[in-house]
């Protein structure tokens, strides 16, 4: 958690807010699902005062080759339509974490997200489901 909590400080939100109908938070969406994530949800933090991101975008993998997978999509799917980069990307044995400082996308393996347990931490945030 320390990691995740480090790698989000010292940098702030732009001022000019997302929404899910954002080119970005959709092709982010696109990117994962096209590699098979399973229970994707985005939480959304722009109500929060002390949130760091204006949307989480969660999802599982089964394994550290797909969390590799989805996470190579994302960059390379928001590279492509959005001419984007990531401002940051974390590596861990299972998750990664791409932040694009408005939209954080957090892939994980199960054990790990429920012992992150974001949906819980982050509980005020709006929270849509978004699997097929």
């Amino acid at each position: 958690m320390e990691k995740i909590i480090t790698v989000l400080q010292g940098r702030k939100k732009s001022i000019e807010g997302l929404t899910r109908r954002s080119k970005l938070f959709k092709t982010i969406l696109k990117a994962v699902q096209e590699k098979k994530a399973e229970e994707v949800v985005s939480l959304d933090l722009k109500k929060i005062d002390e949130a760091v991101a204006d949307f989480f975008i969660l999802c599982e993998a089964q394994s550290n080759t797909q969390i590799k997978a989805i996470a190579d999509n994302v960059e390379k799917m928001v590279k492509e339509e959005c001419n984007e980069k990531p401002y940051h990307v974390e590596k861990s044995d299972h998750w990664i974490l791409v932040d694009y400082v408005n939209i954080v996308v957090h892939i994980f393996q199960h054990e790990q997200r429920a012992y992150y347990n974001l949906e819980n931490l982050w509980g005020d945030a709006g929270r849509v489901t978004h699997n097929d």
